[in-house]
C-alpha cells in the first residue's frame, strides 16, 4: 500500500522538527554577534582613548616648551610638527592635525570662541582651514586648540556609529585644549 506524498512530507517534518541536535547552533547565532559586537565597540573604544591621552599628552610637552620660551616665535606647520613628534600614534599626523593658538584678552577676559575644526560632522562641510597661531607677548594668557581627523578602526560597530564623523573621510575628530601662559621673555 502506498502512502500519499503528503503524509510522507508530514512525517518526516514532524521527526526533524523533534530533533534537538541543533539547539546549540541556534544560540550561538544569536549570541556571538552580540559578544563580538560589544568586543570590538570595547576595543575601538580603548583606541579611541589612547590616541586622545596621546595626543594631550603631546600637546602638553610641547606647551611646555613653549611657555618657557624655548621655541621662540612659532608657526602654525612648527607647533604641528612638534606636536606629532611628541604623538607617534597619531595616522597621517602633518595632514590631519590642526592647531589654533590665540591669546586671551584679560581686559574683560573674552576667550577666543572660534572652536578648533576639523571635519564637518556630517553637516555642510565648510573650508578646512589649517589653524591660526598667534604667539602673543610677555606674560600673555594663551589659549591652544588642536584637532585631527582620525578614521575608527570598526566603523559599523555601535560606538564607531555615534562618534562625529566627517563626510569627506569618513574620520571622528580628537580634540585637546589646553591653557598656557608666556613667561616673561
Amino acid at each position: 500500500m502506498t502512502q500519499s506524498p503528503l503524509r510522507v512530507l508530514g512525517r518526516r517534518l514532524r521527526r526533524l522538527w523533534r530533533r534537538e541536535d541543533g539547539t546549540a547552533t541556534i544560540e550561538f547565532v544569536i549570541f556571538i554577534p552580540v559578544v563580538l559586537g560589544i568586543f570590538m565597540a570595547s576595543v575601538e573604544a580603548g583606541y579611541y582613548m589612547i590616541r586622545h591621552v596621546s595626543m594631550e599628552r603631546g600637546l602638553d610637552l610641547v606647551m611646555r616648551q613653549f611657555r618657557l620660551g624655548n621655541l621662540g616665535l612659532v608657526t602654525h606647520d612648527q607647533l604641528r610638527d612638534l606636536i606629532c613628534e611628541a604623538t607617534p600614534i597619531l595616522k597621517d599626523c602633518q595632514s590631519e592635525l590642526k592647531v589654533w593658538l590665540k591669546p586671551v584678552d584679560t581686559a574683560n577676559w573674552i576667550i577666543p570662541g572660534d572652536t578648533a575644526y576639523c571635519g564637518d560632522g556630517n553637516g555642510t562641510l565648510s573650508s578646512l582651514g589649517s589653524g591660526d597661531v598667534q604667539n602673543g607677548g610677555s606674560n600673555q594668557i594663551m589659549v591652544v586648540r588642536i584637532c585631527a581627523l582620525q578614521n575608527p578602526m570598526f566603523p559599523t560597530t555601535g560606538l564607531g556609529l555615534n562618534l562625529r564623523a566627517d563626510s569627506v573621510n569618513g574620520g571622528y575628530q580628537l580634540m585637546a585644549a589646553t591653557v598656557v601662559v608666556n613667561e616673561p621673555r
